[in-house]
């Protein structure tokens, strides 16, 4: 068997895995229960990438450069910048790449994490747009940035229903085909009730029921469901989505 056969081999053997994995109550149960003890403790916000805080799950962040290996982008596009970390971690990978770069959006980057973005090695691959992601002066800005380009969207900002269907409408189309909408922290509608008493966000209003209704509107994606099964440990259950046409 040549090596090209022995990977599709292996591969085809993992995707079974997988599968069998997400219909494993138990393993699912299992990672249920260890992503909301953990998220006491505020696991994910323990993790930084060449040395800014990248407020995401390990998990998440393979997942990610899995998608970007594959899909090879243009243009990396972001709504939510915080510290900085997780568009330092895609400009990273697009340079290892040799193409493409990263546009971060944000209503309000703080000057010290923006000095220290804009002083980091990658800022060369490195672009920001600061402003509401659902203002339309900042969509005709991010279009125009966007225009012809191969675009992977993820999305992080506001985590309110009405704020992220908005995004999805604004943004989701700039999506090649084959590519990805990644939709941060949809698993605010798996979490116990007492997780968000601060915020505007919470059961019933949060990013996976906008992600629900703009699959209602808009049949151009689907759930990549193998994505979750294989994480298992995730902030984005349903919200990894495929543009099929």
């Amino acid at each position: 068997m040549t090596e090209n056969n022995l990977h599709k081999a292996f591969e085809a053997e993992c995707q079974q895995e997988i599968a069998r994995q997400g219909e494993d109550q138990k393993v699912v149960a299992l990672a249920r229960d260890f992503f909301n003890e953990s998220a006491r403790h505020k696991y994910s916000y323990h993790f930084s990438w060449m040395g800014r805080p990248i407020i995401q799950l390990p998990q998440d962040m393979m997942a990610m450069q899995e998608i970007i290996w594959q899909v090879k982008p243009d243009l990396v596009i972001e709504c939510g910048i915080a510290h900085g970390g997780s568009i330092i971690y895609y400009a990273s990978l697009l340079e290892l790449q040799g193409h493409g770069e990263v546009l971060g959006i944000d209503l309000d980057i703080r000057p010290h994490n923006r000095e220290a973005i804009e002083s980091h090695p990658m800022a060369k691959r490195i672009q920001m747009i600061e402003g509401s992601s659902i203002d339309e002066a900042t969509a005709q800005k991010v279009r125009a940035v966007a225009e012809g380009k191969k675009v992977i969207l993820v999305l992080d900002s506001n985590h309110t229903h009405d704020h992220v269907l908005e995004e999805l409408r604004l943004y989701a189309p700039l999506v090649s085909v084959g590519s990805y909408c990644v939709v941060m922290d949809t698993v605010v509608e798996d979490m116990p009730a007492d997780f968000f008493p601060d915020r505007p966000w919470g059961h019933g209003d949060n990013p996976k029921t906008a992600v629900w209704k703009y699959l209602e509107e808009n049949k151009d994606f689907e759930i990549d469901r193998q994505m979750q099964n294989k994480l298992l440990i995730t902030v984005a259950p349903d919200g990894y989505l495929r543009r099929v046409r």
